[in-house]
């Protein structure tokens, strides 16, 4: 019942938003009408105004055609991991944490950061998010690669330029109802103490938990619960989605564009470049698309990029993007 309630859900705000655009479109070609025969410049700028709105809700409602996965709709994991560049990629991965957190914002997502690693003098080592909401691994399954970071170093006495890297992996979360076993002699689960913010019990206690799957190699971590038991239970949530995405991958590695992007996390494996020293740019190398609002983007304006991406996806022209040694 609970997954027939979310896709009717789901089937009636793509019938809504349908009959909302057809709706004004109709209207649009109603006041063009009486604009022609009336004469009324001032109502031929309304129907431009119109029906510039009325493509971008078209080309948002093509675009919906490309997130018609099993799991598109589903809420999803995203992990940041720093790479080559120590303390350097350390505080870039912090940074790729406020940009996700802030695209979340800004889209009414549910953020919650399941499990952290602080660098040893700034930034973090890796971090897990839960992203919920409506179509949250649909789009930013789009942001699963290696991002690369030039600029200044704030860490260095001689403000030299610096590249830093980290990699962003993506998985979907899996509904209760589709089931995948797990057995108890896979699994080998160790406790330990949360670090960072927290209550007195969460930090003074064992109850943060890492599950390793032994046969796949699988690690996930949860630290945010109060208890041992609730930690254990969302670890072992994040481990079968992990599980379920590997399959996926197995079964059909041609399908699966993200498995391709997940190589080395260092020099020319990018799927993005922020370039903030010589010049702004960020640039997307398997679409090309590009923008200097680099603090834009830094601020979770991803929406350009995702679109990019998709619309690449559309039209079977995704990863025939520039190199990435062409930003410099």
């Amino acid at each position: 019942m609970q997954k027939i309630n979310k896709e009717k859900s789901i089937l009636e705000k793509a019938i809504g938003e349908w009959s909302s655009f057809n709706n004004k479109l109709e209207d649009s070609k109603v006041l063009l009408e009486m604009a022609v025969e009336a004469g009324d410049e001032s109502s031929f700028k309304e129907v431009k105004s119109e029906l510039l709105e009325i493509q971008k809700l078209g080309e948002a409602l093509e675009l919906k055609r490309v997130l018609s996965g099993e799991l598109d709709s589903n809420s999803t994991y995203l992990s940041i991991n720093s790479g080559a560049g120590g303390t350097e990629s350390c505080d870039w991965a912090a940074m790729l944490l406020r940009m996700y957190t802030r695209y979340a914002d800004k889209h009414g997502y549910r953020c919650e950061i399941l499990d952290m690693s602080e660098g040893e003098e700034a930034g973090i080592k890796s971090c897990t998010l839960l992203i919920s909401g409506e179509y949250a691994y649909g789009y930013l399954k789009s942001e699963a690669g290696v991002h690369r970071l030039v600029r200044i170093s704030p860490f260095d006495s001689n403000a030299r330029r610096h590249t830093s890297f980290a990699s962003v992996s993506v998985w979907a979360e899996v509904d209760d109802d589709i089931h995948i076993e797990v057995r108890p002699d896979d699994i080998e689960v160790e406790t330990y103490r949360s670090s960072g913010a927290g209550g007195q019990h969460v930090n003074k206690t064992d109850s943060a938990v890492r599950m390793r799957h032994l046969p796949s190699g699988i690690v996930v971590s949860c630290q945010t619960q109060r208890s041992q038991i609730q930690n254990r239970e969302k670890a072992m949530k994040m481990l079968k989605a992990a599980l379920y995405e590997k399959e996926v991958e197995k079964r059909n590695k041609e399908k699966d564009e993200l498995n391709s992007q997940k190589k080395a996390n260092e020099w020319g494996s990018q799927i993005r470049s922020y370039v903030m020293h010589p010049y702004q740019m960020v640039k997307d190398h398997r679409t090309t698309h590009q923008t200097s609002q680099v603090y834009d983007i830094m601020d979770g304006d991803l929406d350009s990029f995702i679109m990019a991406y998709l619309k690449a996806q559309l039209a079977g022209t995704l990863g025939q993007g520039a190199s990435a040694a062409d930003d410099l």
